[in-house]
């Protein structure tokens, strides 16, 4: 089985070539998928849903990934770039979240993903506003992104969870919760939270 990793130098595209076993291939884990959950449009700038978004947004600013290319194919916002001999692609779906699993599923089959390769940021309304968990495989929890990607692709994918839960959860609709903006408390505090869910991605 042949693997191309690509590397831009000096304007000129370069390929390289390495022929590997099939099942190297697999164990290996050449590309890995980042899919950051949230609603496009500016409305939902800034809302709690949002966050996995925000952290993707981070992490590829911290890792000098290229500037976010709309691919209808994927329906997706996408930047890709290779990491230690590793092609990481960023995704930032455009179907809104309750329909996640369609633009994953589509990544995935392209890109002929285990699920074990991929991992999905999103927001946790069981847990405290500020806490990242990481978790493998599981329920949705309630959240409509995780209902859909589950009905597209299965449960076993990796989760990076951003708790978004604060005192007005027990008082508010849990959707509108979900779709309110961060309060002013909150904003000194989310840089911290998106850096340490990056540290996870790293």
């Amino acid at each position: 089985m042949a693997l191309f990793q690509r590397f831009q130098r000096n304007d000129q595209l370069v390929q390289v070539t390495h022929d590997i076993p099939v099942a190297s291939a697999v164990d290996d884990g050449f590309i890995k998928l980042i899919v950051g959950l949230g609603n496009v449009g500016k409305d939902y700038d800034g809302t709690r849903h949002n966050i996995g978004f925000a952290v993707v947004d981070e992490y590829r600013q911290k890792n000098k990934f290229p500037t976010w290319q709309e691919k209808s194919k994927f329906k997706a916002y996408i930047s890709e770039d290779f990491q230690d001999g590793k092609k990481v692609v960023l995704a930032k779906p455009t179907t809104l979240m309750n329909a996640s699993g369609d633009s994953v599923r589509s990544l995935k089959d392209f890109y002929k993903l285990d699920n074990k390769d991929i991992v999905i940021v999103h927001d946790e309304l069981d847990l405290p506003f500020g806490t990242v968990k990481q978790k493998q495989g599981g329920g949705s929890a309630g959240n409509n992104g995780l209902k859909s990607l589950i009905s597209q692709i299965g449960e076993d994918f990796t989760r990076i969870r951003i708790g978004i839960k604060n005192e007005l959860t027990q008082k508010m609709d849990a959707a509108d919760f979900v779709l309110s903006k961060f309060s002013k408390e909150e904003k000194t505090k989310l840089n911290s939270t998106v850096s340490e869910a990056c540290k996870i991605l790293d």
